[in-house]
């Protein structure tokens, strides 16, 4: 691909198949080739967050919803409907800290494989400039639509 494609005219809602409470990340920030980006502000409230930290668990979902937004993206562009996403495997998740309430993290994900409706890829997660996690995981597309 290689080309820039604009996001912005898409809101996150209409790029995911979940539905709030369980929307994870805030704005998708980027969308080009074999890269994604997202970022959440991390707040009280949010379903992932214990003792004023996002879990573990809140960051591998945050992950798989930017791979899930930028298969919704391409999906859109292409003129199909966004389809559900489940979380296939996670490996070599490294996490060095989690976020606290208030930070405003950065979920980058880079594709390594796709092949038929699987897609392998890795992540870094940040805080600024400070790694905080990163993971590979698989995510398996399904043939059921989200609902818009």
């Amino acid at each position: 691909m290689g080309v820039s494609r604009k996001i912005g005219s898409y809101s996150v809602e209409s790029l995911l198949p979940q539905r709030p409470p369980f929307v994870m990340i805030d704005e998708m920030i980027a969308c080009e080739g074999d890269t994604a980006s997202s970022q959440l502000q991390v707040r009280e409230g949010n379903l992932f967050v214990e003792n004023g930290r996002l879990s573990a668990a809140g960051i591998m979902e945050c992950i798989a919803q930017t791979c899930a937004a930028r298969i919704g993206f391409l999906t859109l562009e292409g003129g199909g409907s966004v389809k559900i996403g489940v979380i296939g495997s996670v490996s070599n998740l490294n996490i060095v800290r989690t976020p606290r309430v208030g930070e405003c993290v950065r979920i980058s994900v880079t594709i390594m494989e796709e092949i038929f409706q699987i897609t392998l890829i890795d992540a870094c997660v940040t805080v600024g400039d400070e790694v905080i996690a990163n993971a590979r995981m698989k995510i398996a597309l399904t043939e059921k639509e989200g609902k818009n």
